[in-house]
């Protein structure tokens, strides 16, 4: 039997949580991943050393690690897992419980009783105060520290004696044992990007890279491309064509690889294994060797089908592994592509088996795979996410992975190596064209065509035209264009789509929304310009709830910014978020509540805010829209104890307030914001619906939404009656 090969590629990525503009990371899960991956995948190959595996490092993911190595990362999560408890606030307590318990619980809570037994503590209780208020201060010290250990990488916590103390300890923790569990994480970091680095000199890996911000390259070269793999896909009425991104992805990502690694990769997974014949050809120009995706697009190119009978067997084998040269225009670059059903047996299936069992049947099937090939060498090709699936397998699937690497040390017949030295083992396929796709259903359907997708791109191609209309402005500096320039990278990255749409959806969805939409707001803030009102909308539906009550009756309260009397706003439909339906819980818990009605000549608003908001930020603006019959928005700037600055526009023209408004439109703030509209201003007539949008900014960025999301109606009643 001729050799068998196995290309196994671990592919090493997180989104890019960072707001560059504010230098926050706004989600905790870079360095938790670091503390339990990172380090474990690529250290554990010492102990086999026949094995060669190719690790694809996306360059935004190791521009966090290295921030995280170099203490300079700001981070909420970070700082309350590390802040004195005497100096929680009742506001940080609830934060820190609901981020300690976003973890694993059957494979990494449950190996710490005493983080158990914190978790059931809180278990009864709905998020909120009234959970927090059941913890006392020792509670508090050991759940700071027992949640970061249950995402220790297993070599750690076996054999580092300090960490073997710390979990042995179990409660009971003093501060000072913080500062040995941070000074660990901060070397477990170091460490693993060292480790890399020793195993590629070494010759026992190779390190691959992605385009810089993990964008979809083929949809970046052009939207447009949806449609031949998915005819009749519902395209964003926009097209999006910068091929010129998609190079400067490609290119940062080279540079930057070469100066951490300190060799240029010879190998690129393109973001979720997306190609096309522009982005290959880009790619093959910017001096990528190899290349790689799924089984499904060589299948719709070659028009054949990939299917297991038997034991094992796999029809297409000839094809499937091998590579194969994608030639065009003088250039080439070879393709791999991955066996999908032995990746997803590793991805989702395995973890429910026995460790040894699991590793005995991929091995087996490895074999069987090879059976149809014939008499020349096969590539068997195994690609997948190398770190999100190791939670759900006992003891982080590390037994696992010895049992198989194991198995691979002690067969002749079967050799592991790395995607550059699998180039030239056996003759490579030609291909002159290959059929658009990714690794999911060899299309692009989870980030483009439906609705949130589609509006996603249609913001992202407007901040996109306004960058290129503005960046060049004489009063805008040159660093302010490069950090622009930068977050519109960022926002072309394919993790915001991956979670708009109907396929996708995770109990940070909220943050997820929120910060893409930042990202966007950050071009215009840094060009100086004020970002559009629709930035302030989720994309994303929210599951935030809130309870509303129509208004039941005419009103006419003072506009003075203050509650005056109970009854001026008796009778006032009532907007109250609920904020337990949702996942922000306290990142944009801003507003107590919107009351709003109408009189018999005007529309009244009163937002509520809270008061911990109004003390933490005592800029703030707040922003109106209504679209009824006419169009009109309103943007107020609230400074100190009072209002700033009041713009208006009808119809997307600018009017003078208040030299143009006079008693049309008042305005004003003290403890409470509130607004009178008088209804023929703005084009509104009894018995009409106007529909209503409030948000709330800070230093031009949206930081809640009222409605969270669409439009809250107010039915302009003629017959409704005053109190």
């Amino acid at each position: 039997m001729p050799q068998t090969y196995l290309m196994l590629l671990w592919h090493m990525h997180q989104p890019f949580y960072k707001d560059l503009a504010e230098d926050e990371y706004t989600m905790p899960w870079v360095r938790l991943h670091a503390l339990k991956d990172y380090y474990g995948m690529v250290a554990i190959l010492r102990d086999f050393p026949a094995v060669h595996v190719t690790f694809n490092m996306v360059p935004s993911l190791v521009q966090q690690l290295e921030d995280y190595a170099r203490d300079v990362a700001h981070e909420e999560a970070y700082d309350l897992a590390f802040k004195a408890v005497k100096d929680f606030s009742p506001e940080e307590r609830e934060r820190l419980l609901h981020f300690a318990f976003q973890v694993n619980r059957e494979n990494l809570l449950n190996r710490l009783p005493r983080f158990r037994e914190l978790y059931e503590k809180a278990r009864p209780w709905e998020r909120g105060t009234a959970m927090a208020a059941l913890f006392t201060p020792e509670d508090l010290l050991d759940l700071q520290v027992l949640s970061q250990l249950a995402w220790f990488d297993e070599v750690y916590l076996g054999n580092d004696p300090e960490i073997r103390l710390l979990v042995s300890r179990q409660s009971g923790y003093r501060e000072e044992h913080k500062h040995i569990l941070r000074n660990k994480e901060i070397e477990l970091i170091q460490a693993a990007l060292q480790e890399y680095r020793q195993a590629e000199e070494r010759g026992q890996i190779e390190i691959s890279t992605s385009p810089f911000y993990h964008p979809i390259l083929p949809l970046l070269c052009d939207s447009d491309v949806a449609a031949e793999s998915s005819p009749g896909i519902k395209l964003p009425p926009c097209r999006f064509r910068h091929p010129e991104d998609a190079r400067t992805q490609l290119r940062l990502a080279a540079e930057y690889h070469e100066r951490v690694f300190g060799r240029r990769p010879r190998g690129l997974w393109p973001s979720e294994g997306s190609v096309s014949d522009e982005m290959l050809r880009m790619a093959a120009e910017e001096g990528f060797r190899w290349a790689a995706t799924d089984e499904g697009v060589l299948g719709r190119t070659m028009q054949i089908g990939f299917h297991r009978f038997g034991e094992g067997d796999v029809s297409g084998a000839y094809e499937l592994y091998r590579p194969h040269r994608f030639v065009a225009d003088g250039r080439e670059i070879q393709i791999f592509f991955r066996d999908h059903e032995l990746s997803d047996l590793v991805g989702f299936v395995y973890s429910r088996m026995d460790a040894h069992a699991a590793a005995a049947d991929l091995h087996r099937r490895i074999h069987a795979a090879r059976r149809n090939v014939g008499d020349r060498p096969a590539i068997v090709s195994i690609i997948l996410d190398g770190e999100n699936a190791w939670e759900f397998y006992p003891g982080n699937g590390r037994e696992f992975l010895k049992s198989f690497y194991g198995r691979l040390s002690a067969d002749p017949n079967l050799k592991a190596v790395t995607a550059s030295e699998a180039m030239n083992v056996t003759e490579p396929g030609l291909l002159r064209h290959v059929v658009p796709g990714s690794w999911i259903y060899a299309n692009f359907n989870v980030w483009i065509g439906a609705e949130e997708d589609n509006r996603a791109w249609v913001l992202l191609k407007d901040a996109h035209d306004f960058f290129a209309r503005n960046s060049a402005r004489l009063d805008v500096k040159p660093d302010e264009v490069s950090l622009a320039q930068q977050e519109l990278l960022v926002a072309e990255g394919s993790d915001w789509n991956w979670w708009y749409g109907p396929e996708h959806s995770t109990a940070n969805d909220e943050e997820f929304d929120l910060l893409y939409r930042k990202h966007l707001s950050n071009i215009y803030r840094l060009l100086h310009a004020s970002p559009p009102d629709e930035l302030a909308l989720p994309i994303k539906k929210p599951r935030v709830g809130a309870i509303n009550v129509a208004p039941t009756s005419l009103i006419e309260p003072k506009v003075d910014g203050m509650v005056t009397t109970y009854f001026e706003w008796l009778g006032a439909g009532v907007y109250s978020p609920d904020y337990r339906s949702g996942s922000l819980h306290g990142a944009a818990q801003f507003v107590d509540a919107l009351h709003y009605g109408h009189g018999e000549k005007a529309i009244y608003l009163r937002l509520d805010l809270k008061d911990a908001f109004i003390s933490a930020h005592p800029k703030f603006e707040v922003r109106i829209n209504f679209n009824g019959e006419s169009h009109a928005r309103l943007h107020a700037s609230v400074s100190g104890s009072g209002l700033e600055r009041v713009s208006l526009w009808l119809r997307e023209q600018p009017v003078e307030y208040p030299e143009a408004t006079g008693s049309h439109v008042q305005v004003a703030f003290a403890r409470v914001f509130e607004l009178a509209l008088e209804h023929a201003f703005v084009g509104l007539d009894p018995g009409k619906q106007a529909l209503l949008q409030i948000s709330l900014w800070v230093e031009e960025l949206p930081v809640q939404n009222i409605p969270a999301h669409g439009w809250l109606a107010l039915e302009l009643h003629d017959d409704l009656v005053s109190w």
